[in-house]
């Protein structure tokens, strides 16, 4: 009887269990998907070009879909006043800082997703919703996202933000890098609505080569760093200043990869996710079976 009582204590605990998560050890792990091709695509963003017009973040809502006031309207210069970072409601952001140089002419940065090479969102997603691929963008999977927003806390740059407002399917928000755009063979948004083209779009490599080209044509126009180059392993997104980067508010990164231990601590830990509502289902059936098993011996006494 005890046997007996064994298996069915196991066979209520498991199938209870599956029930619960819906998971299976082959579905519920979820290793990062971080593909680097020596072609792919990334963007030098030239801040001594940019003119703060913010045509790029109307550009940005507009091929996202996301409600955005006319183009004219962005021609006030308020918000550019206050330091801002992307959300759910804006990929990208356009902000300005004093120009030690030129008092009268005020530095502006776009600021988006950098696209990693070595994604800490990556790393830290436990159900592989995030991916690099390899043309070089880092995009979100809806489909896959169970809102843990673990990608928030682990990006170095602050950059993915989360619909807290919605009560049904929220989701993880940043810059794609266009991904549907250059799929179809065009430029990212951004880029096609500068005017002054201080975003220059193509293969990372290049765009490398290119920067250090003009830090070498004029070095009194740069300072000798390409921020994105080598931070963090590198980064799709690369830029060019006059002035330290460190005034600009970027942020002070080493040059390993952000990843590095947690990714497999993390990854290890959920191979063979169970979410806590399965806890309580097992705990339940322990009960139940152990409650089950004393009335069994009562009955017998």
């Amino acid at each position: 009887m005890k046997s007996q009582n064994r298996r069915s204590f196991l066979k209520t605990s498991t199938a209870i269990t599956v029930a619960a998560t819906g998971l299976t050890p082959s579905t519920a792990h979820a290793g990062p998907t971080n593909i680097l091709s020596p072609d792919r695509m990334g963007v030098l963003v030239d801040t001594t070009v940019c003119i703060g017009c913010r045509n790029c973040e109307w550009a940005c809502k507009t091929a996202h879909g996301l409600e955005t006031p006319p183009l004219d309207a962005y021609e006030d210069r308020t918000p550019l006043a206050k330091m801002r970072r992307p959300d759910e409601t804006a990929l990208t952001v356009v902000n300005q800082y004093e120009n030690p140089k030129e008092p009268d002419l005020p530095i502006t940065v776009k600021v988006q997703c950098m696209h990693c090479d070595h994604p800490a969102c990556v790393s830290a997603c436990i159900v592989g919703a995030i991916a690099k691929h390899a043309n070089g963008e880092v995009v979100w999977d809806t489909d896959k996202c169970i809102g843990c927003r673990y990608c928030m806390v682990a990006c170095p740059f602050q950059v993915p933000a989360f619909e807290y407002h919605k009560a049904l399917g929220p989701r993880i928000m940043k810059c794609d890098f266009c991904s549907e755009r250059r799929a179809d063979g065009k430029l990212p948004a951004c880029v096609e609505s500068c005017p002054v083209e201080a975003l220059t779009y193509g293969r990372r490599e290049d765009l490398v080569r290119i920067a250090k080209e003009r830090i070498k044509r004029s070095p009194d126009r740069y300072v000798e760093h390409i921020y994105g180059e080598a931070e963090v392993g590198g980064t799709s997104w690369c830029y060019l200043a006059g002035t330290d980067f460190d005034s600009l508010q970027f942020p002070k990164l080493g040059l390993n990869p952000a990843p590095g231990v947690s990714e497999s601590i993390q990854h290890g830990i959920f191979a063979y996710f169970v979410p806590p509502v399965s806890l309580y289902a097992l705990l339940g059936a322990v009960m139940w079976t152990s409650r089950h098993r004393h009335d069994e011996e009562e009955e017998q006494s």
